[in-house]
């Protein structure tokens, strides 16, 4: 049986939703086939461990004292060292872990170099990957050189901002029509993202994105799109693509309540979207969205399961607005049309993860260069 750690939580403003991600993957993980093993990683930063972790009502109201902390040693061969009454220390091999972090300290790529260095297969993108999937500056700059289609848009840093806002408006303004959206670069749930129409929102706007993140977008806003959906699931040049979705929505963007809440006021991640799956499309279009999709995982390298969210103007072009490299609920309900349940997908996703770590373990690290052998005899020449 496989020791599957499912890591999530986090220093990161998409904490809650990383947690509801988090218990669905759990609770669809093959018990016959899989220890799980939850780590949670605090708000603060410090991480634990415990059967209790499994139950959102405990980690609502969540009481330390109940797990055990935990770290993980950067070194090869490391397993979860898991701190019992502040003294002992017990030993927890991992076979993979199961990343369930969204956004910054997880999402980014800081958890993925910490198992590469510890070699531990795990389910995500790599660690460039999560790095760029995550800022959206870097990931048009990649896509835009991969000759894949983005939106048009202004960044800039928050310095940039705080020292010279005329310069940054003018900026904007001469190469964006009103409406824009403002958003924070390396973040996601909707969370800090504005539609500004005018002078005045464009400044409120970006003020909430500088609290969020250092780096800033402004986008021109698509009039009138259609927003879809397609998720890809694969290893490098290996990829599919699922079905698509048309989210619904009722106002400029698609808010945090929208994404997770919805009219019920219960959340069941991203399940609670209202969507139209299949959307309702022309085959060409679909074709268009699933090449793009493919094309969009190649050229970041991605690996295991992400989502690419489009745009659709009113004359029928497509857009790719975001990857999600960690996406919400891991995006099972585009599976399940094709007949993949989400249990089959995180069986996937760890063969994925297990195929990347052995591959990459066929990389050649040493070189025997001669270099210090020179260089200390040179040092002793020299009297040094």
């Amino acid at each position: 049986m496989k020791n599957i750690a499912v890591f999530f939580g986090s220093r990161s403003a998409e904490h809650d939703v990383s947690i509801v991600t988090a218990a669905q993957c759990m609770e669809n993980l093959s018990a016959a086939h899989y220890n799980i093993i939850p780590v949670y990683l605090g708000r603060e930063g410090l991480w634990y461990t415990g059967e209790k972790l499994r139950d959102v009502k405990f980690l609502n109201a969540l009481d330390t004292s109940k797990v055990n902390r935990c770290y993980l040693p950067a070194e090869p061969g490391a397993c979860l060292e898991i701190i019992i009454k502040k003294k002992k220390v017990m030993q927890q091999p991992i076979n993979c872990a199961l990343i369930a972090v969204h956004g910054m300290h997880g999402e980014d790529g800081t958890l993925q170099g910490l198992l590469e260095l510890c070699d531990i297969p795990y389910t995500s993108c790599g660690v460039g990957a999560s790095a760029a999937g995550l800022n959206k500056v870097t990931m048009k700059h990649v896509l835009r050189g991969a000759g894949l289609p983005v939106v048009e848009d202004v960044p800039f840093y928050r310095d940039e901002w705080e020292k010279d806002p005329d310069g940054i408006i003018k900026k904007i303004e001469k190469a964006l029509n009103y409406p824009v959206f403002v958003k924070p670069a390396s973040l996601g749930s909707s969370i800090g993202i504005s539609h500004c129409r005018d002078l005045q929102e464009l400044t409120a706007g970006i003020n909430l994105a500088c609290m969020y993140d250092r780096l800033v977008l402004v986008e021109k806003a698509v009039q009138n799109p259609r927003e879809l959906n397609c998720a890809a699931l694969g290893l490098g040049c290996r990829v599919r693509a699922s079905a698509i979705e048309e989210p619904m929505r009722t106002r400029e963007f698609l808010s945090y309540a929208d994404k997770y809440i919805g009219d019920s006021g219960k959340s069941q991640g991203m399940k609670t979207l209202k969507r139209k799956l299949p959307a309702d499309i022309p085959e060409e279009t679909a074709a268009t969205v699933r090449e793009l999709t493919e094309k969009a995982f190649v050229a970041l390298d991605c690996k295991g399961v992400v989502r690419i969210d489009f745009l659709m103007d009113a004359d029928g072009k497509v857009l790719i607005n975001e990857i999600n490299t960690v996406p919400g609920s891991m995006a099972f309900y585009l599976w399940e049309p094709q007949g993949l349940s989400f249990s089959a997908l995180l069986d996937e996703m760890i063969k994925l993860a297990e195929e990347a770590a052995a591959d990459r373990r066929r990389n050649t690290y040493a070189f025997q260069s001669g270099i210090l052998t020179q260089y200390a005899a040179g040092t002793k020449n020299s009297g040094k």
